[in-house]
C-alpha cells in the first residue's frame, strides 16, 4: 500500500459573510503581559493580520502590486478604543468591514471580539502609495472589490 503525502496545513485566513471579514485568532502566552492579559500592542497586530488576509482572500495580491512597482498600501490614520482585555487562551475573531473608498485610500472599521464581548474596536485608513511615496489611485480592480464588500456582497474566489 502506498503512502500518500498529507495536505499542507496552511494558517487560517478567515471568511467573509455579509461582505464582513471575521478573522480568528488566539491568545498565547506570548501576547501577554505579566498580568495574564494581552499586551495592547497586540491588538494592533491582530488588525492587521486580519486586514492582510481579508485582502489576500478577495484578490487584493499588496505583494504583487509591490513587486510590480506600481505602489502599496500604508497606514494614514488610526484611532482605536481598548473596552475590556482579553486573555492568555482566549479565542477572539476579529471583524473587518469597509467603511468608505476613495481614489488614493480606504477606511476600514475593526472590532475584536471574544465570545459576544467587544474587546477593541478600531479604524484604519489606509493609503494607496507609489513607489515614491506618493498617493496615487488604486487599481480600478481593487477598488471594485472594496466597493463589492462595502456593499455587502462575498467575495469568493
Amino acid at each position: 500500500m502506498a503512502m500518500t503525502a498529507p495536505p499542507t496545513l496552511k494558517p487560517a485566513t478567515g471568511r467573509f459573510r455579509d461582505g464582513v471579514h471575521e478573522f480568528p485568532v488566539h491568545v498565547y502566552f506570548e501576547d501577554t503581559d505579566l498580568s495574564g492579559m494581552i499586551y495592547h500592542a497586540n491588538y494592533l497586530r491582530y488588525m492587521e493580520r486580519a486586514r492582510s488576509d481579508m485582502l489576500r482572500l478577495a484578490g487584493i495580491d499588496q505583494r504583487g502590486g509591490h513587486d510590480d512597482g506600481e505602489g502599496v498600501y500604508a497606514v494614514s490614520d488610526l484611532t482605536i478604543s481598548y473596552k475590556r482585555p482579553a486573555r492568555l487562551d482566549d479565542d477572539l475573531i476579529v471583524v473587518s468591514k469597509v467603511m468608505e473608498i476613495r481614489a488614493a485610500s480606504c477606511r476600514i472599521h475593526q472590532t475584536v471580539m471574544c465570545d459576544e464581548q467587544i474587546l477593541t474596536q478600531g479604524e484604519v485608513t489606509a493609503v494607496y502609495l507609489s513607489p515614491t511615496g506618493r498617493p496615487k489611485r488604486q487599481p480600478k480592480a481593487w477598488i471594485e472589490i472594496f466597493t463589492r464588500l462595502q456593499i455587502g456582497e462575498d467575495i469568493s474566489l
